[in-house]
């Protein structure tokens, strides 16, 4: 009798793991994504009043990367155990 694994429902999971990412990387770029962001953040402190709007938009728009990443890591991690 032969055993098959079963093999992820979204095609997502299953293309990312075949190119060699793993939950693990993921999970390292989302709190790399809250490092730039905290990084951007303080640095919007810095820049001129006119430009600060900017900066601090910039800083949101990182901000909301850290969720969306660690999810696909997770995703990527049950894909991987099944």
């Amino acid at each position: 009798m032969r055993v098959t694994t079963p093999r992820p429902a979204s095609p997502i999971p299953r293309f990312l793991l075949r190119t060699g990412l793993r939950g693990a990387h993921l999970h390292t770029m989302s709190a790399a994504a809250v490092g730039l962001c905290i990084g951007l953040w303080l640095r919007a402190k810095t820049v001129d009043q006119d430009e600060r709007g900017n900066a601090e938009r910039r800083a949101l728009f990182v901000g909301l990367w850290p969720p969306t990443l660690w999810l696909l890591g997770d995703s990527l991690d049950r894909a991987g155990d099944s």
